[in-house]
């Protein structure tokens, strides 16, 4: 018993002090003491106690600093040198971009909640919150989906008009400037609103409120730059775009091909220091439009003319969009949503050098710049358009799932409709929470570039499986086109989204935990570094602290994930009680074993894992779902814990716990080190994999909450455009849904009458009919379910259309797409009469759908 008990004893003291994190010294002199104790009292062999003390005494020897540094240190240096991957200049400044909040506790094995926990709930300001419900409610009102995708292929002159008389294009410009000075929530949610109505004018207003001219004068412009075009984008007399994918140059930005030499030339009548530009630009939105491109290009200097450098790189500069040589004004149609989107041009374009952001001096830092942007404007633009179609597909197929019947019931409590239900709705809960906590971060001066990623690929791809999934839903109703069509644009324009700001195989596979790994982790950004020095000695120090205390972490590590696996997570502290504490507990313990599977990934395999991009991907993705999950967690804090939201929560916490489970047994069955596979599969999973995905019941909950009048149906989508107007489609649909409670018990009453064998007829209007003269139904009563019946079959009804409605060109006759281009000319916008928005009047309209034909093959 003796043996057994100081077993226990002699290996519980090292885990326990690892799992609390004890430093070195520390350490050291517990080990030492409770060794001293068990050789008084409790030693059982000599030579055995011997070796436990040699062990002892070679941990003891870590504290010897020099003597550390000379015969360990020194050794490991020179290996970390040979494994250290090569990065260029560029991969340099995208590390560098932004910072490091939450997402560095949840990397560090041991997160510190009060880091997320003190963040104060989201709150717009009074400013900002009557902007929200005034012009954005109205300019909501004034989209017509099927107008502006299928009649005019743009956006009314009078929707265009409003947007920029109500400085919808400087959300982000400061006051002092003219501009609405939002804060990044502020922007968020207007988004959300209007791209819950329409993505076509959703994406118009994000360009210029992301990475744009606005976002990089802001911040590095010199003040004669920001004097001379702030205010002109604040009042939108000048429209922006900024231009960086060359043809031949995609995701891989820095290959860009366009160039611009410095020289000497003519500008305005007068002999000007300048660069010459020839650029060839695509996917470049609003430029089109644009009075004032933004233009990336690598900059030559051969004659030394601003400094003393050949070649500077990537560059940043702000070109009037007016100047000779300038090609602008024809559209790309991306994938039938027609936000103004096409390719530019430029040959021997001349401009002076103060052109560059920044001016001569930031030339070559454009890249930098870039990113630096990116590290924030991907949080909000992308993550909020794409939360906006899914809050208001959510809410269409949920009441939908509710109005449409087959076999006699709401298509919603079938299981396999409800499955689909409840993945939305879930999905739906993750995304806000997301995109609300992190804006809120950023709201406070937060710039987490890494977070930005997980938000831009998770927000964009659960927004596609949304999008599929109510095409599932409402069927038939969903696939044809037509005003009645509330899902399909929004549905088409997903690919948009998980093609732009980073494609989304790019940022799953190397950026999230590419980045992460050298931003978010505590040591390896100080080894690569010290491992850089050239001052030698010094280099030494740096990494001699670093490396150590590195290898306390991994220990550590590797201590947590092994105890909260065994306890499945149940004694960790955490800032929660209740229903919720467990999901806390859980993400304790996925942090810990994420941690420790990256540091062996990273020690075992080097560089290599640069290349390893599956591997990468799967680590990337637990990092992202613990993520998510602490915003689930936050967020239901912040909306003061309802307990009619409780399934949402436990469905996408469980979900996420799950999924983060799955992806760290994929990594280590993918492992190529099968010894240290082994090893990690202990240390994370010695119980096994025993977290379990959702249960059917509670899936079962969340679609009750989905197609009924709740309060949490409203509060998952406070954020959409659900007012109840005639042309808004979410708001009658909401209308049906409270009208369907209150003529319940009516079609209870008929419903009873047919079984009996009272009513006969087989339609539904004969069987009011015949419910009225027979008395099941009073007068009344027949009106409110007629009146239902018949708001029913207007929603759920689907549009048809004359053949000739439906062509663009007449057969025979030259599309414009082949017409010739012609340089430094814009496309102009032709005037058009004001578009009838009645959709009862079916012959008024499809003349008006000629005549706009008819202008649409103009363009």
């Amino acid at each position: 018993m003796s043996s057994i008990f100081w077993f226990i004893v002699l290996s519980a003291a090292p885990i326990a002090l690892a799992y609390r994190r004890v430093d070195l010294k520390k350490s050291t002199l517990v080990l030492g003491a409770v060794l001293l104790v068990y050789t008084i009292i409790g030693a059982v062999g000599i030579l055995w106690t011997l070796f436990l003390w040699i062990l002892f005494a070679a941990f003891a020897a870590l504290n010897l600093i020099e003597l550390r540094r000379e015969h360990l240190s020194n050794r490991l240096l020179e290996i970390a040198r040979g494994m250290l991957p090569q990065m260029s200049t560029t991969e340099q400044d995208a590390l560098e971009a932004g910072n490091v909040w939450w997402e560095g506790e949840l990397f560090g094995g041991m997160p510190d909640w009060r880091t997320l926990m003190e963040l104060p709930a989201p709150k717009l300001t009074d400013e900002e919150q009557a902007f929200l419900d005034g012009p954005t409610e109205q300019l909501c009102r004034m989209l017509d989906d099927w107008q502006i995708t299928h009649e005019l292929c743009d956006m009314p002159a009078d929707v265009w008009e409003f947007i920029k008389s109500n400085g919808f294009f400087s959300m982000i410009i400061p006051k002092e400037y003219g501009g609405l000075g939002f804060s990044p929530l502020a922007n968020s949610m207007v988004l959300t609103k209007i791209s819950s109505r329409n993505i076509t004018a959703a994406s118009t207003i994000g360009v210029p409120n992301s990475l744009g001219p606005a976002e990089l004068l802001l911040h590095y412009g010199t003040e004669e730059q920001k004097q001379r075009w702030l205010p002109e984008l604040a009042s939108a007399r000048e429209i922006p775009c900024f231009a960086l994918t060359s043809p031949r140059a995609g995701s891989d930005a820095t290959a860009i091909t366009d160039t611009g030499v410095v020289c000497t030339g003519t500008f305005e009548g007068r002999e000007t220091l300048g660069i010459r530009l020839n650029w060839e630009k695509r996917y470049i939105t609003l430029a089109p439009v644009a009075t004032v491109l933004g233009l990336a290009f690598k900059l030559h200097d051969p004659e030394h003319l601003i400094g003393d450098k050949d070649e500077y790189g990537i560059t940043a500069a702000l070109i009037p969009t007016n100047l000779p040589g300038i090609e602008i004004g024809r559209r790309h149609f991306p994938i039938n949503i027609p936000f103004q989107n096409g390719p530019t041009e430029g040959k021997d374009v001349f401009v002076p050098v103060d052109s560059i952001i920044g001016g001569p001096k930031m030339a070559g830092q454009g890249w930098r710049m870039l990113v630096q942007q990116l590290s924030v404007g991907r949080s909000v633009t992308l993550p909020s358009n794409a939360l906006g179609g899914v809050l208001a597909g959510v809410y269409a197929s949920g009441a939908y799932a509710r109005l449409r019947r087959q076999f006699g019931l709401p298509i919603g409590k079938f299981h396999g409709v409800g499955e689909a239900l409840a993945r939305m709705a879930g999905y739906a809960y993750t995304m806000k929470a997301a995109s609300r906590v992190t804006c809120t971060a950023l709201n406070a001066g937060e710039r987490p570039a890494v977070p930005s990623a997980i938000l831009k690929y998770h927000n964009t791809e659960m927004a596609r499986a949304v999008a599929n999934d109510a095409m599932d839903v409402h069927g038939g109703k969903a696939i044809m086109l037509g005003p009645r069509n509330y899902l399909a644009r929004n549905y088409q324009s997903l690919p948009i989204s998980i093609t732009v700001e980073g494609a989304n195989i790019l940022t799953r596979n190397l950026i999230i935990f590419g980045q992460g790994a050298i931003r978010c982790h505590p040591y390896v950004r100080t080894e690569m570094e010290a491992a850089r020095d050239a001052d030698t000695e010094r280099g030494l120090a740096e990494f001699d602290r670093a490396i150590f205390a590195h290898a306390g972490y991994v220990v550590s590590n590797a201590a947590r994930s092994l105890v909260l696996a065994l306890t499945q997570s149940r004694f960790t502290r955490v800032p929660a009680n209740g229903a919720t504490r467990r999901y806390y507990q859980h993400i304790n313990r996925y942090s810990a074993s994420f941690a420790l599977a990256a540091d062996a990934a990273m020690l075992t395999l080097g560089g290599a894992l640069k290349r390893k991009e599956l591997l990468s991907a799967r680590l990337g993705d637990v990092l992202s779902y613990i993520y998510l999950a602490s915003m689930v967690l936050k967020h239901y804090r912040d909306q003061d814990e309802p307990d009619a939201d409780l399934p949402l929560v436990e469905w996408a916490c469980r979900t996420l716990m799950y999924r983060a489970q799955e992806q760290l047994h994929g990594f280590l069955r993918n492992f190529p080190n099968r010894w240290v596979a082994a090893v990690l599969r202990v240390m994370i999973f010695p119980r096994g994999r025993t977290f379990s995905a959702p249960s059917d019941e509670l899936g079962q909950q969340i679609v009750e909450l989905m197609i009924n009048p709740t309060e949490t149906r409203e509060r998952l989508a406070d954020c959409s455009y659900t007012t109840l107007e005639p042309t808004n489609p979410l708001g009658l649909l909401q209308e049906a849904l409270e009208m369907a409670e209150r003529v319940k018990v009516l079609e209870r009453k008929v419903l009873d009458a047919r079984r009996a064998g009272e009513i006969v007829s087989e339609d539904t209007p004969g069987q009011i009919d015949e419910a009225e003269r027979k008395g099941v139904l009073t007068a009344t009563e027949a009106v409110a379910v007629r009146a239902f019946d018949d708001k029913v079959m207007a929603l759920t009804g689907v549009d048809d259309f004359d053949a000739a409605e439906l062509g663009r060109t007449q057969a025979g006759a030259t599309p414009t797409a082949s017409a010739p281009r012609s340089v430094n000319k814009k496309t102009p916008r032709p005037a058009r009469k004001k578009p009838s928005r009645s959709v009862k009047k079916k012959p008024q309209r499809k003349k008006a759908v000629q005549q706009r034909s008819e202008t649409a093959a103009e363009d």
